[in-house]
């Protein structure tokens, strides 16, 4: 669908999930939208894989949460554990009965997000879908915004809007082209993410569906989808990836994790690095930031899309205002950038890396400790509550909208 007028049209960089959410509450809103994917296609690599009960309530209202829920795994508990002992400390999240419409962690791959929003999109007809265009270069008046793109043979276009969100992942162009800093560090060893159909809890008595287990060598991450078990090793930093990706060496893991009888089957594998990067601002006149542009963390907690999200709905909902009630643009768009970067900076990243001390704890002492703290924690029904809201990112969305203009 061609949409001649560009006076309050929204430009977005990115069908990732932030990007295709607030495309969706836009539209919707009667807002013309145009959306640009750099990929073909929409990715199906298996990225962030956990759903919290916030972000369902969030997806629901745009009719997508029962989706995900019919086509992935709930999973009502999640654990830390101890690798040498064996003891592990087993959170309900049943508690949150009540004070949300989804108690429990969605274990489902972030392409299946984004394949039902793109799909209502196309289907809805209010927006624009361009495949195999990156955003190069942007330019910005009082009027409006000029986003320059180039496809995939090299050719040249230029699109106006009246204002431009970019959701282009942690490489942004968009935040770069508007000369944004971004501030944090790079964790100094590499990680290693397999995925196999093989069932760790036929193998592991009392193993939860999400289970961080701790250690001084090598500690893991065991995620489990409607399909498939994820698992997350950290390697050297300068390990050789072509072997640490091999065959053999995943093998030897997953064996030491879970002796089995024959090979382990393989179905994906990657490595990467993890960063912990917040950008200096959200937004710079009519452009703003959200998701992997604003913000990337490591993922044990899985805040990263969830946050990505929250982003994309809390950004559209005040485009919405500034465009068809006539709200002031520079308080809406500030108030967006105070609130969504306080919670990725305050909130996740001090979350996220402490997880990451937590699972990687050196000190079996300190290790016992920690996990007799999470043991009485879990046994206390008060104490269970507010750890549960914290990890499920409840508290979080709700100290994002305290945050004043």
């Amino acid at each position: 669908m061609a949409q001649a007028n560009t006076a309050n049209r929204v430009l977005i960089a990115g069908m990732g999930p932030a990007g295709l959410v607030a495309a969706l509450i836009l539209s919707r809103a009667g807002i013309p939208v145009s959306i640009f994917e750099a990929q073909a296609e929409l990715p199906t690599a298996l990225r962030a894989s956990t759903f919290h009960p916030p972000t369902l309530d969030m997806l629901a209202e745009l009719g997508i949460a029962d989706l995900l829920v019919a086509d992935g795994l709930k999973a009502p508990t999640y654990q830390w554990r101890d690798r040498s002992t064996g003891d592990a400390a087993t959170f309900d999240m049943s508690c949150l009965a009540g004070q949300t419409a989804y108690p429990y962690r969605l274990q489902c791959e972030q392409w299946k997000l984004t394949r039902i929003a793109a799909k209502m999109l196309q289907d809805e007809g209010k927006a624009d879908l361009h495949f195999g265009m990156s955003a190069q270069a942007v330019t910005q008046d009082a009027d409006g915004v000029s986003l320059t793109l180039t496809d995939a043979d090299g050719n040249t276009r230029e699109e106006r809007g009246a204002f431009l969100l970019g959701a282009d992942g942690a490489s942004s162009a968009v935040r770069q082209a508007m000369d944004i800093p971004v501030e944090g560090f790079t964790y100094p060893e590499q990680w290693v993410v397999a995925s196999t159909p093989i069932d760790f809890a036929e193998k592991i008595p009392g193993l939860s569906p999400v289970t961080y287990t701790a250690d001084a060598d090598e500690w893991f991450v065991l995620l489990r989808t409607r399909d498939l078990w994820r698992v997350l090793i950290p390697v050297a930093d300068d390990a050789n990836p072509d072997e640490v990706m091999s065959d053999a060496f995943i093998e030897a893991k997953l064996q030491g994790i879970a002796p089995h009888d024959g090979p382990y089957t393989i179905a994906h594998r990657t490595i990467y690095r993890v960063h912990q990067r917040v950008a200096e601002t959200y937004r710079v006149g009519r452009v703003a930031i959200a998701g992997d542009a604003a913000h990337i963390n490591n993922p044990l907690g899985g805040m990263g899309m969830n946050g990505g999200i929250h982003d994309g709905v809390n950004l559209a909902h005040k485009l919405v205002a500034i465009l068809q009630d006539g709200a002031d643009m520079d308080t809406l768009l500030d108030h967006y950038s105070a609130q969504r970067r306080a919670i990725a900076e305050e909130y996740v990243q001090n979350h996220t890396h402490q997880n990451k001390q937590v699972i990687e704890e050196s000190d079996p002492v300190k290790r016992a400790a920690h996990l007799a703290r999470l043991k009485q924690v879990a046994d206390t029904p008060s104490d269970l509550l507010a750890y549960v809201r914290k990890g499920a990112m409840m508290d979080a969305v709700e100290k994002s909208m305290a945050v004043q203009p």
